[in-house]
């Protein structure tokens, strides 16, 4: 069965953005690419058990494994060789994507406290929309008992739009509550 929010882009949001943009073929309305979920954690330097259940919390926010990033270059001042290992990542395509996003605007988002939506100034130029979580507890697969950390993410949604405008009215569309 597919996703819910990909049913409604199929049915709803496409032809919207068709005539919205007044694009002559389907294939030039813009969609969602991928969805990637970052987690840099700093203290992971001096305890890598940490990053451990990090890992272990964003493969369940996400639903898919996640990987673990490492130190590109050494920086003394933060006692960090290359190599170390300091975040994971995951990177969602297709259904996964789509339910992660349905899940995310419909049940985590408003779970924030004192949420007023998110910042409609966080794209890139390119289409591409960033934004951060300051907790991950927001996500119901989250258990309050088992985590050692509290720790935010970063959350980017690439899409095909070619300007924020576009990104925005997909991603408005979609259901994203942006602040007025």
């Amino acid at each position: 069965m597919a996703a819910r929010l990909a049913e409604k882009y199929k049915k709803e949001i496409m032809p919207a953005l068709l005539k919205e943009y007044a694009y002559s073929n389907p294939m030039q309305a813009p969609k969602i690419t991928k969805v990637v979920l970052n987690v840099g954690l700093g203290e992971a330097v001096s305890n890598i058990k940490l990053l451990d259940s990090v890992q272990n919390e964003l493969t369940q926010i996400a639903g898919q494994k996640a990987v673990q990033t490492r130190a590109k270059k050494a920086i003394a001042g933060f006692k960090l060789r290359k190599g170390l290992p300091i975040g994971c990542k995951v990177t969602l395509r297709g259904e996964r994507m789509y339910e992660f996003l349905d899940r995310l605007i419909s049940v985590a988002l408003p779970r924030i406290r004192d949420f007023r939506g998110v910042s409609d100034r966080s794209f890139d130029g390119r289409g591409n929309y960033n934004f951060g979580i300051k907790e991950q507890f927001i996500f119901p697969e989250i258990n309050y008992d088992k985590v050692e950390i509290v720790h935010g993410m970063d959350i980017t949604v690439c899409t095909t739009a070619r300007t924020n405008a576009e990104a925005k009215s997909l991603l408005g569309r979609l259901g994203v509550p942006f602040r007025k």
